[in-house]
């Protein structure tokens, strides 16, 4: 029997409204990169002479580097913590028959749509109430709400897309339950574990709002070039500082989304 394939025509006006989508979105962005390499202390165009000492002064600045660490140290320990619990999250939903499974679900990914500013009032509220010290720990009890629904989002197609059976196999040869899920589930689902992480590590490196109510005397990077921006002299460096930000965060979530996909297509391949 033979296969019938309709090609249909490339819908113009879908076209257009995606590229000025595009274009409004990501061009914005693009003066940032432009005016870092700017001589000129103040933005103007155009541009009259090109310069590379905002990212030499940057990395003089030591307030810059201890900011840095303070988001790598967060970051890192919030993208551990929400795969981890994502992981076990993902694999009780997608393995359970658990009794209102789509309002457990939605309550779980409500951060995703809610304002993080209504969290982060809250959670201010929160610990002071318990008078609880303003740190980089409750910056990363802040981050952890926002990024765990993406670790969910991210790792629940993984245990929806391969066969239990796999797990039933190895269980009925004598493994228990816990050597079932490192030497059968963990490798199956590595690419999701893998796109989790990096994904949640760039939302918690970026995120300003939780950082601005939750932070204490210790700066986050977000938080450092916040203050930043109230000193002209030294917005070329901001913008210089923004350019590496967003590069390291493209280039995260692009890996990001090839490790996914490929963990998809194999997933797909086994089916």
């Amino acid at each position: 029997m033979t296969e019938r394939f309709e090609f249909h025509k490339p819908n113009r006006a879908l076209q257009l409204y995606a590229g000025l989508f595009m274009a409004m979105l990501y061009v914005p962005i693009l003066f940032i990169p432009l005016f870092s390499f700017s001589d000129g202390l103040y933005i103007r165009f155009p541009i009259e002479s090109f310069t590379l000492r905002w990212y030499a002064e940057l990395f003089e600045r030591t307030a810059v580097l201890r900011a840095l660490e303070n988001s790598v140290r967060v970051a890192v320990s919030v993208a551990i913590v929400s795969t981890v619990l994502g992981v076990f999250a993902a694999k009780a939903l997608a393995r359970y028959r658990i009794p209102g499974r789509g309002p457990i679900l939605g309550f779980i990914l409500l951060p995703l749509v809610v304002p993080p500013i209504i969290f982060g009032v809250a959670l201010l509220l929160l610990v002071s109430a318990l008078k609880i010290p303003l740190s980089l720990y409750t910056i990363a009890a802040g981050h952890i709400i926002i990024c765990l629904p993406f670790a969910i989002a991210t790792l629940l197609p993984r245990f929806e897309g391969y066969d239990a059976a796999m797990e039933e196999a190895a269980a009925d040869l004598g493994e228990n339950g816990w050597w079932v899920f490192w030497r059968v589930t963990v490798p199956i689902i590595l690419p999701g574990i893998v796109a989790s992480l990096l994904l949640t590590f760039t939302v918690s490196f970026d995120e300003f709002v939780m950082a601005f109510f939750l932070g204490g005397t210790d700066l986050t990077l977000p938080l450092y070039i916040w203050g930043q921006l109230r000193i002209p002299r030294a917005f070329p460096v901001v913008l210089a500082l923004g350019t590496l930000i967003l590069l390291f965060s493209f280039a995260l979530v692009f890996i990001g989304l090839r490790i996914g996909r490929r963990g998809a297509i194999k997933l797909v391949d086994r089916g």
